[in-house]
């Protein structure tokens, strides 16, 4: 007799979205959507006003969701955008890797320890390849969208314009499991910084420093540049802290602000070799606390 895989699917895609995420059917055993695209669209039901994309189609109504289930043994989807979420994806390495490159778990584990953050005890999921998905709640106020390395190697996020398998999915590699009962926590601050757009200047960038900075500020701005670019390999992101927390003294004095800082660090760090995921997150780390520990400096006119 052969197991019916429905009902265990239609209930996992009705527990996501009791949580208020937002689902879509991906294709049987696949992660890819189950929706019709845009060239094939009937022009009825969601669609009777126009094509409307995956994303705008997730649902949480669950009557949607068992006629939908009801159909075929579909593997779930969770819009992250809709739902609210920003989930961390921690990857494995690809069959043709070098047997010594870690997995995105680890790089995870060493980006936490370098900036001076714990691991976050967040809801996991376990992927079916053996990676993690790590859920959390996305910020109010700050719209962000899916990265792929910014965080390091074999780390992506999903959240607008994003979706994950849902923990109940099977493909042909295993299944998408819970792993423990931990509660969905708020993305760390850390980790939207790090994750936040940069901001495209509107205007080419003018590296002369404007008359407001005095000569002890443009010069130690100059200094802390130099420092980071010609840092060695294996102390780069240790020169990298110094000149950032150096430098966060003088944006808490009001002498720089915190743009100017963080464009001749992240110059500096390109400079040595080093990629966005490598030093962002580092020159945010280092600047807050230095913001923080010499907030009492401001000078007065």
């Amino acid at each position: 007799m052969t197991h019916e895989p429905r009902p265990a699917l239609l209930r996992a895609a009705l527990d996501a979205a009791e949580q208020g995420w937002a689902v879509i059917p991906l294709r049987p055993g696949d992660k890819r959507p189950a929706l019709h695209g845009e060239a094939s669209c009937p022009g009825i039901g969601d669609c009777a006003d126009g094509h409307r994309k995956w994303e705008q189609r997730a649902t949480t109504d669950p009557d949607r969701i068992r006629a939908a289930w009801a159909t075929l043994p579909f593997n779930i989807g969770i819009a992250t955008g809709p739902s609210d979420l920003v989930v961390i994806d921690l990857d494995m390495p690809k069959s043709n890797s070098k047997k010594d490159t870690p997995s995105g778990v680890t790089t995870f584990k060493a980006l936490c320890e370098r900036t001076g953050h714990p691991v976050p005890t967040t809801r996991t999921i376990r992927t079916a390849s053996g990676g993690r998905h790590l859920y959390f709640t996305a910020p109010s106020g700050v719209r962000l969208t899916n990265t792929a390395g910014m965080l390091g190697p074999l780390i992506d996020s999903r959240a607008w314009g994003g979706y994950v398998v849902a923990p109940g999915s099977n493909v042909h590699k295993g299944a998408y499991t819970a792993e423990g009962a931990a509660p969905v926590l708020q993305l760390p601050g850390w980790l939207l910084d790090a994750l936040k757009p940069l901001q495209k200047p509107t205007k080419p960038v003018n590296r002369v420093l404007p008359n407001r900075v005095g000569r002890y500020a443009a010069a130690a701005l100059r200094y802390e540049e130099g420092n980071v670019a010609s840092a060695p390999e294996g102390q780069r992101n240790a020169a990298l802290v110094r000149a950032a927390r150096a430098l966060g003294r003088l944006i808490a004095s009001g002498d720089l602000t915190r743009d100017e800082v963080e464009e001749a660090l992240s110059r500096g760090a390109e400079t040595s070799g080093q990629q966005p995921h490598e030093y962002r997150s580092a020159i945010t780390s280092a600047l807050n606390w230095s913001i923080q520990h010499n907030s009492g400096t401001r000078r007065t006119a």
